[in-house]
């Protein structure tokens, strides 16, 4: 719960929380239960910007401080980009292209997975891919 800022919740019904307050403490019981790979199935869906930077960068911290695996679903490709360090895209449940951003976030993939134009630029703070549509 102190990793996650959750202890004030401890007593609290899920169901009476924010989805911010939600989704750390849905990553505090995986955390308690001492597992090395952490599966999070779209973590920042109805979050507002805030709390979806919030849960991203707790994450990063797990991931790089506790050594646990993250493997999530996320469809804000800016997102993918900033945080992640692997990236799968999928089309139909194939794999189109794996690899790191900067060999999955490019026009050719994302025209293949999306079927959109997309112009990709540079994220002034990472400088890791940045698409633009």
């Amino acid at each position: 719960l102190e990793v996650t800022g959750t202890q004030d919740y401890k007593y609290q019904p899920v169901d009476s929380l924010s989805g911010g307050q939600r989704q750390r403490v849905w990553i505090a019981m995986a955390l308690a239960q001492e597992t090395e790979i952490i599966f999070l199935d779209e973590p920042t869906t109805y979050l507002d910007m805030a709390h979806q930077l919030e849960i991203l960068e707790l994450l990063q911290r797990l991931n790089r401080e506790q050594e646990r695996t993250i493997v999530m679903v996320l469809h804000d490709l800016n997102q993918a980009a900033r945080f992640a360090d692997y990236i799968i895209a999928l089309k139909d449940g194939e794999i189109v292209k794996a690899g790191n951003c900067e060999e999955v976030i490019n026009h050719e993939v994302l025209k293949e997975v999306f079927q959109i134009d997309t112009e990709i630029g540079r994220d002034p703070r990472t400088n890791k891919p940045m698409c633009i549509t």
